[in-house]
């Protein structure tokens, strides 16, 4: 693991953004196409800005998949994950080739047919951030570190549901829906860079136990330290916890 302290939320979104678009301008011109994984959360909204906005990306050769989606939710409910992707990245770069997760109907169904197209190639390069309660996509605690399966059927635990309210998605956790879709950790790891990207300060404990605590599924991002190629963002508010060994070690 690799890690890039910014000083602020603006400077560590600019300097992921310039790395995420280096990475997917060499896949494209060695493979022709690059497949990426785009996370979603208010985490990632001004990483999104800066990405869409760099130069020499061709994103007609960009095929996109998300990580997660709340079971029953609508594609324009403001919470949407899919409705979030539409907005803040395939319509400001015409994005043509997406693969949406519908957790309106069968979620079995869902998860099946878009895991398929999923396993199809290796995946090029994702984007993900570190949840309050250290989960990865929906992948609360304890996460399945087994499953082989592309994506899997999730309940949300209360921290997480809490998040999302904390975050202005949700009125009230009551509004929140306690099942989801997620990708596994397993799928996750499978791709073949990581660029992971954690602002603020209530993300410091978490990112303390990610990266200085046991690798537990007790704390699902521990396991990106077992990543060959994973590039950890964070401001200083989100590294706020960590030792300076910690830090040194990584840079």
């Amino acid at each position: 693991m690799k890690l890039r302290l910014e000083p602020d939320r603006r400077a560590m979104s600019t300097a992921a953004a310039r790395h995420a678009a280096e990475s997917i301008r060499q896949v494209t011109a060695s493979l022709g196409k690059v497949r990426i994984v785009a996370a979603t959360g208010a985490s990632q909204l001004e990483f999104l800005r800066e990405l869409t906005s760099q130069p020499g990306i061709d994103w007609t050769r960009v095929e996109l998949f998300h990580l997660d989606e709340y079971a029953g939710i609508s594609d324009t409910h403001p919470a949407s994950f899919r409705r979030y992707l539409r907005e803040n990245l395939i319509d400001r770069t015409g994005i043509s080739r997406s693969h949406f997760l519908n957790a309106e109907g069968s979620l079995d169904v869902a998860r099946r047919d878009v895991g398929a197209e999923l396993s199809r190639e290796p995946i090029d390069v994702m984007f993900a951030g570190i949840g309050e309660n250290g989960h990865l996509a929906f992948n609360d605690p304890p996460a399945d570190f087994q499953t082989t399966e592309p994506y899997i059927v999730v309940a949300l635990d209360e921290a997480c549901r809490r998040q999302q309210v904390g975050e202005g998605w949700f009125a009230r956790i009551d509004d929140v829906p306690t099942t989801a879709i997620s990708m596994s950790i397993h799928q996750m790891m499978k791709a073949r860079e990581m660029l992971v990207i954690v602002p603020d300060e209530r993300k410091a404990a978490a990112v303390k136990a990610a990266l200085e605590g046991p690798l537990t599924p007790q704390v699902p991002a521990s396991i990106l330290r077992t990543h060959p190629n994973v590039t950890l963002y964070l401001d200083e508010p989100a590294a706020s916890l960590l030792q300076k060994a910690t830090i040194a070690s990584l840079a």
